[in-house]
């Protein structure tokens, strides 16, 4: 994101003026400070270590899914309990993501990276030894937060300490890793699961992260740069304040309002969710024109990059959440398949996905977001096989015989979502590079928690038997392809759009970064 901050990067909101620094400037600028740029770079070992971090976090979200019957089994937890399990880590994790991202750029990105990292791997040891489903689902809420500490400076330190080519393989790989997360999480959950090792049934799928945590923090202290912002403004209460009131108001009906029966206060919560995100707005827009330094700058919609590509992130997401969440429960519950057997079948999917990620920086110089619109064009189509397989093939189906769309579906996810981080980022201003990440990774957390809200209540109230099932996954499909077909068109509008390299190599926070 930034140019490296322990060099005295531009004041905030001055995106103008660093984007328009003249190559004079940027060399006089560039010789005076060579060991600090020198000392920012971030290595590629340091890359492994950050994306550790992400990874975690994602697995987690999705890990817990296949272990819920085994959680219930062993701690007699109630439905609303158990949903908590799921809804209280992503809530707490889409709350403080911004936060996150803003006190990185305040006391230093590695500093908090390694903070997080290390609450997780203790939030994580005490969800292993819970005794009792409300205790499991206090130290799932702790986790959630965690998480939040870690996943915004991953961003923040790539955009800081990489540039050019780099920069956009590592913000490639970071886009890869949350998708290659989700299908990590069904396998290892149903893995650990069905292993039942010494007998602690679904405690592992927590305790494993202990000694990856360990790990990831010795490595952290070694390879990872300290990256901080120059002249860090104070955290903003009150916009901090309301943007929680309003995330919460969304995601606490969403999640818990159908298995309760949606009473009053559910939709009250959502009736009132506009109004907060209005005042969080008008609080923000006065901060920013006060010369203060909001939690989430208005200005950073004034770039086409983040505005246009949020626009295109908050669906894919939310159907990609959906569609994983449906997914396991059409093969457990559909096809009665164990969880390993249906984590199995989504490996090929996720090597397609690796594999379309890996290969989108070289697609990127040659055709720009011309990638993601192909992306969106092959996942509609490899829905679209699963779909017309799961219809013809209905009851008698094995979830092996979903693998080919599945693999077509994985491959066109990968060329979306692992440039999708890269293109949102692409004209975000170094000062704003805290804020930047933790707008586009709370938009893709909540987006993870509305689609399996949303396209997942409408999955189970169509799920009454088999039949229901089958209908309910095929309409869920439908709407994932919708959405497919928009983010295909809506590529046509990101920047870069046409096939010129420089278009994509030269976002203004490239030549920010190089002015300083």
């Amino acid at each position: 994101m930034p140019s490296s901050p322990n060099i005295g990067p531009a004041q905030p909101n001055t995106a103008v003026a660093v984007a328009t620094l003249d190559q004079a400037a940027g060399r006089a600028r560039i010789a005076s400070v060579p060991a600090a740029h020198a000392q920012a770079e971030l290595t590629g070992t340091g890359l492994t270590v950050v994306l550790v971090g992400v990874l975690l976090a994602m697995v987690d979200f999705f890990i817990v899914n296949v272990a819920l019957p085994t959680i219930d089994a062993d701690l007699h937890a109630s439905r609303s309990l158990l949903e908590l399990v799921v809804s209280g880590y992503a809530t707490a994790y889409a709350l403080l993501l911004v936060l996150g991202g803003r006190l990185g750029d305040s006391i230093g990105r590695k500093r908090l990276f390694m903070c997080g990292i290390a609450a997780f791997t203790l939030t994580s040891l005490a969800c292993g030894l819970a005794p009792t489903a409300l205790v499991l689902v206090i130290c799932r809420i702790a986790q959630g937060a965690s998480a939040a500490m870690m996943v915004p400076q991953v961003l923040a330190t790539i955009q800081a300490a990489t540039t050019g080519e780099r920069r956009a393989q590592a913000l490639g790989r970071f886009g890869a890793t949350g998708g290659i997360a989700a299908v990590l999480g069904q396998l290892l959950g149903g893995l650990l699961v069905s292993a039942n090792i010494d007998g602690l049934g679904w405690r592992p799928i927590f305790l494993v992260n202990v000694p990856i945590g360990i790990a990831g923090l010795v490595l952290a202290s070694r390879y990872v740069p300290d990256t901080r912002h120059g002249n860090p403004a104070p955290v903003d209460v009150p916009g901090t304040v309301l943007l929680g009131l309003t995330v919460l108001a969304v995601l606490i009906p969403l999640t818990e309002g159908q298995s309760l029966g949606w009473p009053a206060w559910t939709i009250a919560l959502l009736a009132v969710s506009p109004l907060l995100a209005a005042g969080c707005a008008v609080v923000e827009l006065r901060s920013e024109r006060a010369g203060r330094t909001p939690l989430v700058p208005p200005s950073l919609l004034q770039h086409a990059s983040m505005r246009r590509g949020l626009v295109l992130a908050l669906p894919f997401f939310a159907g990609f959440g959906a569609f994983m969440f449906c997914y396991a429960l059409l093969a457990q519950q559909g096809l009665h398949d164990s969880a390993l057997t249906a984590g199995a079948a989504l490996v090929p999917m996720g090597g397609a996905f690796l594999v379309a990620s890996l290969s989108t920086s070289r697609l990127l110089a040659r055709f720009g977001t011309k990638v993601l619109a192909a992306g969106g064009l092959l996942q509609a189509v490899g829905l679209v096989i699963v779909g017309v397989t799961v219809y013809l093939g209905w009851p008698d189906l094995s979830v092996a015989a979903l693998i080919p769309g599945l693999v077509v579906a994985g491959f066109g996810q990968g060329l979306v979502m692992s440039p999708l981080f890269g293109v949102v980022l692409s004209d975000v201003p170094p000062a704003s590079a805290g804020a930047g990440s933790g707008v586009l990774t709370t938009t893709q957390q909540t987006a993870l928690a509305l689609g399996v809200a949303t396209l997942g209540s409408m999955f189970l109230s169509m799920a009454g038997d088999g039949v229901g099932i089958r209908t309910g996954f095929i309409t869920e499909l439908s709407v994932q392809v919708v959405i497919a077909f928009g983010v295909a068109a809506g590529a046509r509008r990101l920047p870069g759009w046409r096939p010129r390299a420089s278009s994509w190599r030269m976002a203004p926070t490239e030549s920010a970064s190089k002015a300083s």
